[in-house]
This record gives structure tokens, C-alpha cells and sequence, in this order.
């Protein structure tokens, strides 16, 4: 019996994602544990895997569709002792309320054969997948003239590739006929550019950063914090851990402080939900790392409770995971507060924006040889500045500062992140 192969949920928020590429092709064998697909969500792109074995009869869903929504069909699979050619076309999955932007199910028919849909306009809304509207911008196709053949009269990506001459002809006159509307919308006053389409990552940093930053009122904490006891630990550790591969960085470090002061302090170890404030008795620490699809922010789970060499472990295959878009949706949702460092650039202070749903991000800048009061007398002193953002719907200032306070604290006096 055939089997329906259908977009998967890879992680619990993910309601859409892209299919980038396709591994397989139509008459392939595939066993349980092969890996299918790259499909990208909204944090990384990760592989799908095959449950069935079987053979691939249908692929619905073309590689670089958009917008492709959970639980729509986009292959099929009969076991390899069926006749794979009595396998029924995959059929397109039932519309929702809100129209769902998948591709096309099946190869588009020409336009003498095609069968009559309902409109694709609802009123003054064109009703099309986002790749369909893509393409026919680049094409400069009016969609009002192109019969759509998904479901509810829907356009996909088929019906743009066979639209007829006549309709690439209708072009919205609103528009210059070389640009689409959205670059219209940003001026390039005559300057040379080039332009690279947005990836699921950066929309949705673009996303969840506009929105922190309109929604959460930020106050900002700083305090300078003296390193030369964390540099000296950090040296002897290194050498007692030499043997075992494990060799620390000030990062690592930061990690273990800012989780123990969260529990110091656990009024700072919250995060603001509506109608209530949520306590949490865990310090799960969100580290942010540079991939190249994005800031992405892979978690050190109970930073407190673990050893600096454990953190220093984890962390070094975490950041490898994120840089090469593998990370597990367990491995950066969650957290409970986040650390950004960013002092091997030479920054010397910076402001964090507030990962939500979390409450406070610590920022901290480089290491610095800075003129510094040391038992009353001016000496020369390795600081870093680390400026705390809060929510100041969750946290008050007074309380911020006692877990500015608590960090400073373990970084200057270290024995109590080997403790």
C-alpha cells in the first residue's frame, strides 16, 4: 500500500519550513534512517530522515519550495514487492483555514488540458503559494490573469511556469516593470548593489529581534570586572586538564559564573508570560554563536550544576553543530538567560537585545589592560566591561544589579566556579 511521506515537524514551534533539496529522486530505494531531504526551518536546515522502506514514486513538493506547511504530503513511497506503477499521484493536501503556501502536488497540466479551478482572487486578494508570487514578480506575470490549479483555486509555482505569453504581457503598472514592489519600497539612490535573498534564519532573527525591541522595555546594566584571577585559574586549569584534550576558554568560564549568579539571585533567573512570571529553579545558559546563516544561540543546560571542563566539552561541539546548521531543536530552544561575547573582535562594551521569551542577556567585551584601583593605590589591571539587558517587566533595576553584582563577584574570586 502506498505510503504518504509528509512535511515534518523537526521542531515544536515549526509550522512551515522549506524544502531546500531533495536526496532522492523517483525510483529510488530508500531504507529506515536514509536521509531524504535538507529541510530548512526557521533556526537551521537539518536532514529528514526515511522511516519506510520502499521506493520513491512521486515527489510533490519540488526542492526550493517555501512556505511548505507541516503535515503536507510531499512524496510517496511503495514497498519494493508493489507494483510501483499502481501507486495513485499524491493528492494535494486538504486546504486549511488559512490557505496553506505549498507547491504544487503534481506536474502541471498544459494550459488546452487544464482543468477549470475556482478563481484564485478572493475579492481584491490574489490567493497564491509565496514561491508562485515570487516568480511570477521576476517573471513580471499578472496573477490575476493565471488560473490557479491548487486547492480552493489556489496559484502554485506550476501554474506561473505554464502561464501563457499573453499573461506575462499584464504587468501591475504601479511598479517599475524591472523591480519587484518590496525593492521599490527601499531606494538604492543609483548605488551598485547586490541582492541575496533572505534565509529562514535571518527572517526570523529579523523577526524575533524588531519584536523584543518594540515589546520589551530593556534597562541596561554595567559593571567592569577585574580578570587577572580568572586568567591565572584559567592557566592552571589548562595545565592540570592538558592530559585529558580539555583545554578552557575565558567563555567557558563566563558560562559557569552567569549560571551560578542566576541562582544567587533568582530573581533575574525569570521570564515574563502574560498574566504571570515564571521562576525558574535551573539555570540553562543560551550561548550566541555566529553560523553562517546566522546568530543562532545553542544552550549550556544547568550551567551551575556542571564542571567548567564539562561546559568547556560541550560547548566546543555545540558551536561545531551550529556552525554546520546541525543543531537539534533541543539544542538552542529553551534557555533561561543568554551570553553574548563578543571580545575577540576587540569590542570593548556593547548592549545586547533581549532573546525573548527570556528576561536578561549578559554582554561582555574584551579583556583590557586598563589603569585600575587596586587596595586603594592605581595599578594596571586586565578588565572587561559586561553590560546586563533586562526586561524591565520582569526584573527591577535594584535586583539586576545584585546579579551584576554576583557576576562580578565569581569572575574576580574564580575558586567558586571550581568549587
Amino acid at each position: 500500500m502506498p505510503i504518504e511521506i509528509k512535511m515534518p515537524a523537526l521542531s515544536p514551534t515549526m509550522e512551515e519550513g522549506t524544502l531546500a533539496k531533495w536526496l532522492v529522486k523517483v525510483g529510488d530505494t530508500v531504507s529506515s534512517g536514509d536521509i531524504m531531504a535538507e529541510i530548512e526551518t526557521d533556526k537551521a536546515t537539518m536532514e529528514f530522515e526515511a522511516v519506510d522502506e520502499g521506493v520513491i514514486t512521486a515527489i510533490a513538493v519540488p526542492e526550493g519550495s517555501e512556505g511548505v506547511k507541516v503535515g503536507t504530503v510531499i512524496a510517496t513511497l511503495v514497498g519494493e514487492d508493489e507494483d510501483a506503477s499502481t501507486a495513485p499521484a499524491p493528492k494535494a493536501a486538504a486546504a486549511p483555514a488559512k490557505p496553506a503556501p505549498a507547491a504544487a502536488s503534481a506536474p502541471a497540466p498544459t494550459p488546452q488540458s487544464r482543468p477549470m479551478a475556482k478563481p484564485a482572487a478572493s475579492g481584491d486578494r490574489i490567493i497564491a503559494s509565496p514561491l508562485a508570487k515570487r516568480i511570477a514578480a521576476g517573471k513580471g506575470i499578472d496573477l490575476k490573469a493565471v488560473q490557479g490549479s491548487g486547492p480552493h483555486g489556489r496559484i502554485v509555482k506550476a501554474d506561473v511556469d505554464a502561464a501563457s505569453p499573453g499573461a506575462a504581457a499584464q504587468i501591475v503598472t504601479a511598479a517599475p516593470a524591472t523591480t519587484s514592489a518590496p525593492a521599490a519600497a527601499v531606494p538604492d539612490f543609483g548605488i551598485p548593489y547586490e541582492a541575496e535573498k533572505l534565509n529562514n534564519v535571518r527572517k526570523t532573527i529579523a523577526r524575533r529581534l524588531t519584536e523584543a525591541k518594540q515589546t520589551i522595555p530593556h534597562i541596561y546594566l554595567t559593571v567592569d570586572v577585574r580578570l587577572d584571577a580568572l586568567l591565572k585559574l584559567r592557566g592552571e586549569l589548562n595545565k592540570a586538564l592538558e592530559a585529558d584534550g580539555v583545554k578552557l576558554s575565558v567563555n567557558d568560564l563566563l558560562i559557569k559564573a552567569l549560571g551560578k549568579a542566576l541562582l544567587r539571585v533568582p530573581k533575574c533567573n525569570v521570564s515574563f508570560a502574560g498574566d504571570e512570571l515564571r521562576k525558574y529553579s535551573r539555570a540553562d545558559v543560551s550561548v550566541a554563536v555566529a553560523a553562517p546563516s546566522g546568530l543562532i544561540t545553542p544552550i549550556i543546560v544547568d550551567a551551575a550544576a556542571k564542571g567548567v571542563a564539562q561546559i568547556s566539552t560541550e560547548m566546543k561541539a555545540l558551536a561545531d553543530k551550529a556552525r554546520e546548521g546541525k543543531l537539534m531543536p533541543h539544542e538552542y530552544q529553551g534557555g533561561t538567560a543568554s551570553l553574548s561575547n563578543l571580545g575577540m573582535f576587540g569590542i570593548k562594551q556593547f548592549e545586547a537585545v533581549i532573546n525573548p521569551p527570556q528576561a536578561m542577556i549578559m554582554a561582555v567585551g574584551a579583556g583590557e589592560q586598563r589603569p585600575y584601583v587596586v587596595d586603594g593605590a592605581l595599578a594596571v589591571a586586565t578588565v572587561m566591561s559586561a553590560t546586563g539587558s533586562f526586561d524591565h517587566r520582569a526584573i527591577d533595576g535594584a535586583d539586576g544589579a545584585q546579579l551584576m553584582q554576583a557576576f562580578k563577584d565569581l569572575v574576580e574570586k574564580p575558586l567558586g566556579l571550581v568549587a
